[in-house]
């Protein structure tokens, strides 16, 4: 006897709608930024590290906050620095870790490309749900990203 507890038809719709949604919306939404010039792992650290006082946020905390593993922030963070876009110091609390700061050129061309990116979010998500359609999503999105690990 299985003790799997089988979708149902209606359980499997909703499921296979969310992930055909996981999947295009992220990707339609990455080529609009691209034609910007910026990956959207580009975008997301940029838009993070500037709602950060001062636009610095420490290796570990900064990692937890995207989900992101250290290393693969850091390495990230390596062809943005290259890039002229985030600057790197070492973190007094935290021998293996680094403080990353966003660079005004950083900033400048995140203030360049967001007003595009946000079109992009409103054309492909936001004008296609009513008032009370966003308020249900939020409301769903944070209890499910909300759950622990």
């Amino acid at each position: 006897m299985s003790d799997t507890r089988w979708l149902t038809a209606d359980e499997e719709r909703a499921w296979r709608a969310v992930r055909r949604l996981l999947t295009a919306l992220p990707s339609r939404l990455a080529r609009d930024l691209n034609l910007l010039g910026l990956s959207s792992a580009d975008y997301e650290v940029l838009s993070t590290l500037s709602e950060k006082p001062g636009r610095r946020w420490g290796l570990r905390d900064f990692a937890v906050k995207m989900q992101w593993s250290r290393s693969r922030l850091s390495h990230h963070v390596s062809r943005m620095e290259a890039r002229g876009l985030i600057e790197r110091e070492p973190d007094p609390d935290d021998a293996r870790g680094s403080i990353y700061h966003l660079t005004d050129a950083g900033f400048a061309l995140l203030e360049q490309v967001a007003p595009q990116h946000l079109e992009s979010v409103r054309r492909r998500f936001v004008d296609h749900l009513s008032t009370e359609e966003l308020a249900l999503l939020e409301r769903v999105a944070t209890r499910i990203a909300d759950l622990p690990d």
